[in-house]
């Protein structure tokens, strides 16, 4: 006869199971975050950007940054008229 009892050893395969779902999951989640920090890190310092003209980098740059000020600054504008 078996050591454990039939409902040890479904706990512990189950136990083991989900386990084995949180480790894959937080490397889903993790690489998901990564790539979409990634994506947004080469989108405000435009490595897009065609040519050597670093006038076209810079102006990129420089309007993406402007455009995420603005963003912010128009979320705060409207945080204050709603709670007012």
């Amino acid at each position: 006869m078996s050591s454990k009892p039939p409902h040890d050893a479904r706990e512990e395969e189950a136990r083991k199971v989900i386990e084995r779902v949180e480790r894959e999951s937080e490397i889903v989640g993790r690489s998901s975050f990564v790539r979409a920090a990634g994506k947004a890190r080469d989108h405000l310092t435009a490595t897009e950007a065609e040519g050597g003209d670093p006038v076209e980098v810079w102006g990129r740059r420089v309007g993406r940054a402007l455009s995420v000020i603005a963003f912010i600054g128009l979320a705060l504008w409207l945080l204050a008229y709603l709670t007012r």
